[in-house]
């Protein structure tokens, strides 16, 4: 692609991010919804103005990944580790019941090979941590107790996702399963997640003592960029999804930093919130290219919306990928609500599920009928999703504790909107 259309495009790209996001918001309807809408009035499902090229879909991931940065930083790690029990409930129960359900179901009721059931219920275990994130942080309840069970179920999700991953493309090409390679996945996605934490905790006292020391500037968001980055490349190189790199990074520099094998770094709040701010404009740059690149890699134009097979087949889906998630959050001692809404957060697919179907059309597990079903299914969930949840949200607001760490920060997107209709929120 030529350097002056690539710039059009994503000047474009973020131009219609920030007019359909406003838009959005203005309707009281989160702006990460006016974000997808504005991938796929841009990408191949209606005007075609804009192609899903290799470079646009590396933004995407920077963007991402600097997301799931930013949410580390804020995250309190007391309460990501208090709900650790409850997310790994969620995690399982969301992974296994829908695998089952999505298995048996194209299997035995569809008619699919086994092959292509188990690339269909792997996909179904896909939860997007982008989207969800993004839509609890509109309505301000990322720290409440529902986020971060949320969050934490996500986290292992994307963990498990990429373990089973590993075993069904060593199953489609090798026709076997090397359980040698899947351990050694686990086990190096283990070893980084015990040992990044530190790592970046002690790089980010080099930094300090430099900021400190220097006036010149852009150090910190010069180093921090690339720290994510390194360790977003670390975290593939060990099997794991570069956006969790971006994590680990965000929560080791967090306020609350405290992990049981890294209390000799304690954690310097006033450090953390000069991150956060000067990291703010380049999150805030690039996280909407992420959203953007969802919507412009939903060819809904491509879909042949006359096939009973196929509108059977993916209301099915459907149905699955949503009660499936729901699995998990029957086993867990709270008040209705709130168990409603942690499954309400995990059905989102999005950039996840897309990494599943465009792997199984790729090996050529999944044929294009079944390759539309699963793109339509994971459309569903994304673009609808985050409605019901706003939705629930407002209707049962007062049964849900107040989340208070929006408030550290209230200039930031991450506070509630004056309009919001969550009571009680922030």
């Amino acid at each position: 692609m030529p350097g002056h259309v690539f710039f059009l495009q994503l000047a474009l790209i973020l131009l219609a991010a920030r007019v359909f996001g406003e838009v959005a918001q203005a309707l009281r309807v989160p702006p990460v919804i006016g974000e997808l809408l504005a991938g796929i009035v841009l990408g191949p499902s209606l005007l075609g103005w804009v192609e899903p090229t290799e470079v646009i879909r590396l933004l995407a991931e920077i963007g991402v990944i600097l997301l799931l940065f930013e949410v580390g930083l804020d995250t309190d790690v007391n309460r990501l580790l208090h709900a650790g029990g409850k997310a790994a409930v969620v995690a399982m129960g969301g992974a296994v019941l829908p695998f089952a359900l999505g298995f048996g179901i194209s299997h035995w009721t569809f008619g699919q090979s086994v092959m292509v059931s188990m690339m269909i219920g792997g996909t179904l275990t896909a939860t997007s941590i982008g989207i969800t994130v993004r839509v609890l942080s509109d309505l301000g309840r990322r720290h409440g107790v529902e986020g971060q069970v949320i969050l934490g179920a996500a986290v292992l999700d994307d963990v498990l996702g990429v373990i089973l991953l590993a075993l069904l493309y060593d199953f489609a090409t090798g026709g076997e399963v090397g359980l040698a390679h899947v351990g050694r996945i686990a086990a190096f996605v283990g070893l980084f997640f015990m040992a990044a934490p530190i790592a970046a905790k002690a790089i980010s006292y080099l930094v300090r003592a430099f900021h400190m020391n220097h006036d010149t500037p852009g150090l910190i968001p010069t180093t921090m960029v690339s720290l994510v980055l390194v360790f977003a490349g670390l975290a593939h190189y060990v099997g794991a999804p570069e956006l969790l790199g971006g994590f680990a990074a965000g929560l080791a520099l967090s306020r609350r930093f405290f992990l049981p094998f890294g209390v000799a770094l304690a954690a310097d709040p006033a450090f953390a919130d000069i991150i956060r701010d000067e990291m703010k404009p380049i999150v805030r740059l690039f996280t909407p290219v992420f959203f953007v690149m969802v919507g412009l890699s939903l060819d809904l134009s491509a879909i042949d919306w006359t096939s009973s097979f196929m509108w059977a087949f993916s209301l099915t889906l459907l149905a699955v990928a949503i009660v499936g998630k729901f699995g998990g959050c029957l086993f867990l001692r709270e008040p209705a609500p709130v168990r409603i809404a942690i499954g309400m957060g995990m059905v989102p697919r999005g950039e996840v599920g897309l990494v599943f179907a465009e792997v199984g059309r790729v090996t050529g597990i999944l044929g294009n009928e079944t390759h539309a079903v699963l793109v339509m299914v994971i459309a569903y969930t994304t673009l609808l999703a985050p409605f019901w949840i706003k939705w629930f949200y407002r209707v049962h607001a007062g049964a849900f504790e107040p989340a208070v760490a929006e408030m550290d920060h209230p200039d930031s997107r991450l506070a509630v909107p004056a309009h919001a209709p969550v009571s009680g929120a922030g």
